[in-house]
């Protein structure tokens, strides 16, 4: 057993050691928007971001936008899609999982029925630069919503009881007066989505002491989802943090998540089970490509065509080449129409 512990500890150091390493090649400028823009640092990595002087409780000189409903579409033709029975019952990273075709009720929830402003929960990409973000916070404060930006840390991914611990923080934080019963917005970019998989998996675990929250929510983005099979995350892992020595992060990752298996691969398992019985019933809108290494468009084309047939209206914008999380930078043309067109965000194109 101590040849055992030590041989952990080498494996935790060294990716310490990697994680250290990714961050400090990422932009630490906390000076992200000024002037009319009012910034709350809640926690170290989760920021509050609102336009009115005091937050949207205390203040009413928005008026909330009106979400539209997504058509039952995407831009892939219906011959190029896959069928669901042409599909595993979902990519799992080891065992067979089978989701939910329950009927699921349509979602009614109108952010014009509500006195209270929109809160939109945004979780970034790993590693993403402040002004980055800003130009997605931008989109949605010029039309009226308040941003909770919810940042993500490598080990919430490779240490999913991390994750789950980070989950509930947030959670909890969505009860603080502040929050607490606002109408909620998703965008979730990459291992954001992965975040947000696990605030849905807490609250699976206990309904009782999350109530209502999924009804809260009356739409979601997912940019760049982190999905697919093990390897093929490895692989992405490793692509995406260090091209350079690809080979060697995969093989480390691969080796890491079998000494782990019951700490890593299960955990894995559970979220992309939570992910296909989504609770959620609003709206949603994917954006995804063909030639991701941590995003695979089969895995996210086989979620759509689950969701849809359990009844919830799904859009998606999928192109053939893009940049992980990076589909604004390259399509900006295309991916801010489809949420000016799905989400009813007029006029931000201009704010570009």
């Amino acid at each position: 057993m101590d040849g055992f512990s030590s041989l952990v500890g080498i494996f935790k150091s060294f990716l310490g050691f990697i994680c250290r390493i990714f961050y400090s090649l990422s932009d630490l400028d906390m000076s992200v928007m000024v002037g009319r823009v009012n910034v709350q640092r809640v926690t170290r990595s989760i920021t509050y971001y609102y336009t009115s002087r005091t937050p949207w409780g205390n203040s009413s000189s928005h008026s909330p936008p009106t979400l539209s409903p997504l058509p039952s579409k995407t831009d892939t033709p219906p011959t190029s899609r896959p069928n669901l029975s042409d599909l595993p019952s979902h990519p799992v990273v080891s065992s067979s999982l089978t989701p939910s075709t329950s009927d699921v009720p349509k979602h009614s929830a109108s952010l014009t029925s509500t006195p209270t402003r929109p809160l939109l929960l945004l979780f970034p990409w790993l590693g993403a630069r402040p002004s980055a973000v800003a130009k997605y916070q931008n989109i949605y404060l010029d039309r009226g919503l308040d941003v909770l930006t919810v940042n993500s840390d490598v080990w919430h991914f490779l240490w999913p009881r991390w994750g789950l611990e980070y989950a509930a923080e947030v959670l909890d934080i969505l009860d603080d007066h502040r929050f607490k019963g606002r109408p909620l917005l998703v965008h979730a970019f990459s291992i954001g989505g992965y975040t947000f998989s696990q605030m849905l998996t807490q609250v699976v675990r206990a309904p009782d002491k999350y109530p209502g929250l999924a009804q809260r929510v009356v739409g979601h983005v997912y940019d760049s989802m982190v999905v697919g099979t093990l390897e093929h995350m490895a692989t992405g892992l490793g692509k995406t943090m260090f091209p350079r020595v690809e080979p060697l992060v995969r093989h480390t990752a691969m080796f890491y998540f079998w000494l782990f298996k019951s700490k890593t691969v299960d955990y894995y398992d559970r979220a992309i089970k939570v992910i296909y019985d989504n609770p959620i019933t609003a709206p949603a809108l994917f954006f995804f490509c063909e030639n991701d290494a941590l995003c695979d468009p089969v895995a996210v084309e086989a979620i759509i065509d689950t969701w849809r047939r359990r009844g919830v209206t799904v859009d998606a914008k999928k192109w053939k080449e893009s940049v992980h999380a990076g589909h604004l930078r390259c399509h900006p043309e295309e991916y801010l129409s489809t949420l000016e067109r799905c989400l009813n965000l007029p006029l931000i194109r201009s704010k570009m």
